[in-house]
């Protein structure tokens, strides 16, 4: 009789971190430390983990960097709710392809090896449609796992436990039905005890929505105390300090350390990974900054993981060399989101630098030449620039053709920018430019790509500026074009371009400092035949913080005067080296341009790249290589 009660009464109180302490177990395949999980081994996730399984709590925020976790509160919430409080569960990843790899690689190992769960649900079987990859059945409960970019996988479903992961990757509409968070919260509705879980690493400020969310939330932080003066206090990259003297990339990570912010002290790796296990037990832990707030919002960087060390991290950030890889760094090791120095360069400061080099020649180092164009009311403006090994860029040509551009006319300045040869100015064969970027917004467009038609060059890339487009440089799209009388469909591919990334290239690369009598990668030299006019154009805009209607904050590029011609073409002019492979291809692209010039340049000489001189028999051709203008097929045929 006993017995028999003892299976019938219903399973104890359980928090979902005495839960995961009870019943969890780690898979060999998953984890570096397999068994029984312990919540002592990462004692921050203890407060996030018991703040989700508490009834009082609605809406819970962790936005953190990678290697502290996170992934694992969705695991342990998952399995809390299909062993311990049944619930019908969806889980939203960004992509149905992730889904499906968090539910065969996290989700599929975790109910084999937890004993408590192996009985709760059957193996995936094809053929089962009750119990699929995406699509799971246990007693008391379902757990539905989606793609944020499938609408159906959101709809028509009633959820009482929801988790959006990676929200920072979700598109900004969902198969045009709207916002996929907004639409998996809808879900929940006739719950009354249901509980919404929001968990992202960072990307852009002013576009994160994992920002967004834990700015509306109570905001809390693990504070840790010293080992030595015991003082509080958040663990923040400035406090992590080396050598900068020593001179080794190596040598420097292996220097570096946390230094307590109040005494001064240096942590080691265990000392670190002690204060933070035993943080909430000499006065530290999570601490509110807007206490009483209804939402629940934690933020944790790699500087908490027990996984982690600081040479690790030291190194990931040494090994940075470009803004794009900063901002990894930044997203997903600090767990911040990155911020545009979208601020303008001082024009002031770009005249005085100006360099002699002749208008017109490719300069000493250059070897590759790419054009934009900007199609103003009444002219035409192009500017040609340059192109060697790290982005080094030189401004080697500017043009103005007056004329609107819905007049055949105008155009013929643009066909005999496209038959210049460009001389070399160390004497190597003669350039012609690869490829040439044309703005087709704005002004009779539909005229404008009637003439790009009819230019019929391979080396042209009709383009569009869009600040919010997902990519630097779109996959192209068909567009219907004017020839005379006669509407063409789908006459030509259109690229869509995002110009807010390539302004904020272009102003860090503007912002360096130079030091030595080098230039550092990605210099931007200026001729010393512009103006102070090309000058204030080219920083012509700024990067800015809004508020919306709604009250949520955004970033925006904003005109600081009406001409900013300068700027746009040099964005062309970027976007099309792009689509030609430059960024794509990283050195093996300045490697293969050079080798088709006849230089011999190996993998190790991409920084110290030299045209080859001609000789006096030189016949070399001056037209692109061949492999350089693949796509060459911008005009379609079915406009023909």
């Amino acid at each position: 009789m006993t017995r028999t009660l003892r299976r019938l009464a219903p399973p104890p109180r359980l928090s979902l971190s005495q839960w995961a302490d009870t019943y969890r177990y780690l898979s060999a395949e998953t984890s570096a430390e397999p068994g029984r999980w312990s919540t002592a081994r990462a004692e921050y996730l203890r407060e996030i983990m018991d703040t989700i399984s508490d009834p009082r709590v609605e809406r819970v925020v962790f936005m953190a960097s990678a290697r502290v976790g996170k992934t694992e509160v969705i695991n342990n919430l998952c399995g809390f709710h299909i062993g311990q409080d049944p619930a019908p569960i969806l889980v939203v990843y960004p992509t149905e392809t992730a889904a499906e790899e968090w539910s065969r690689d996290k989700l599929a190992p975790m109910l084999r090896d937890s004993p408590s769960l192996r009985s709760k649900i059957a193996p995936a079987r094809s053929r089962d449609s009750q119990n699929t990859t995406l699509h799971k059945v246990f007693p008391g409960g379902r757990l539905y796992i989606v793609g944020a970019n499938a609408p159906t996988g959101l709809a028509a479903k009633n959820i009482r436990i929801v988790c959006f992961d990676e929200v920072d990757r979700y598109g900004a509409n969902a198969g045009g039905e709207g916002d996929p968070i907004g639409q998996g919260v809808k879900r929940t509705q006739n719950f009354w005890n249901r509980k919404i879980v929001i968990v992202s690493s960072p990307k852009k400020a002013g576009t994160s929505r994992i920002e967004a969310e834990y700015e509306r939330s109570d905001k809390r932080r693990y504070w840790v105390p010293c080992p030595h003066c015991d003082e509080p206090q958040v663990l923040k990259w400035a406090q992590v300090r080396w050598n900068n003297d020593l001179p080794t990339p190596e040598a420097k990570a292996a220097d570096a350390a946390y230094h307590c912010e109040h005494c001064g002290a240096a942590w080691s790796d265990a000392d670190r990974w002690e204060a933070v296990a035993t943080a909430r037990r000499r006065g530290g832990g999570w601490r509110a900054e807007r206490p009483g707030a209804r939402v629940a919002g934690f933020h944790i960087s790699v500087l908490y993981s027990p996984w982690r060390t600081i040479e690790e991290t030291v190194t990931e950030f040494l090994a940075c060399s470009s803004p794009e890889e900063l901002q990894v760094f930044v997203n997903t090791s600090l767990g911040e989101t990155w911020r545009e120095k979208g601020e303008a360069p001082e024009w002031e400061r770009l005249l005085e630098r100006r360099e002699e080099f002749a208008e017109g020649v490719l300069p000493r180092g250059a070897l590759i030449l790419t054009a934009g164009a900007d199609c103003q009311g009444d002219r035409i403006e192009a500017r040609v620039w340059a192109w060697g090994p790290g982005f080094e860029q030189w401004l080697v040509a500017r043009e103005i053709f007056m004329g609107s551009p819905a007049v055949w006319e105008t155009w013929a300045g643009v066909r005999q920018l496209l038959a210049r040869t460009f001389p070399a100015e160390d004497g190597g064969p003669e350039a012609v430019i690869a490829r040439m970027a044309v703005d087709t917004g704005g002004h009779d467009t539909a005229a404008v790509y009637g003439h790009l038609r009819r230019l019929a060059d391979v080396r042209i890339m009709p383009v569009k500026g869009g600040n919010n487009a997902s990519r630097p440089v779109s996959q192209p799209s068909y567009v219907d074009a004017k020839e005379g009388a006669r509407k063409l469909r789908r006459a030509l591919r259109l690229w869509t371009i995002n110009s807010g990334h390539w302004k904020g290239e272009l102003y860090s690369r503007l912002r360096q400092p130079r030091t030595g009598e080098g230039f550092p990668p990605g210099w931007v030299h200026l001729p010393a035949w512009i103006d102070a006019e090309e000058c204030q154009q080219l920083v012509s805009e700024e990067f800015v913080t809004v508020q919306t209607r709604q009250k949520f904050s955004r970033q925006e590029w904003r005109k600081l005067r009406e001409r900013n011609e300068a700027l746009d073409c040099e964005v062309y002019a970027r976007a099309a080296l792009s689509e030609l492979g430059a960024d794509r291809m990283g050195d093996r692209f300045w490697t293969q341009y050079a080798r088709s010039l006849g230089g011999q340049m190996n993998e190790e000489d991409v920084g110290e790249v030299l045209r080859p001189a001609a000789s006096a028999e030189s016949t070399a051709d001056t037209r692109p290589p061949a492999w350089i203008n693949r796509p060459s097929t911008w005009i379609s045929r079915r406009g023909r």
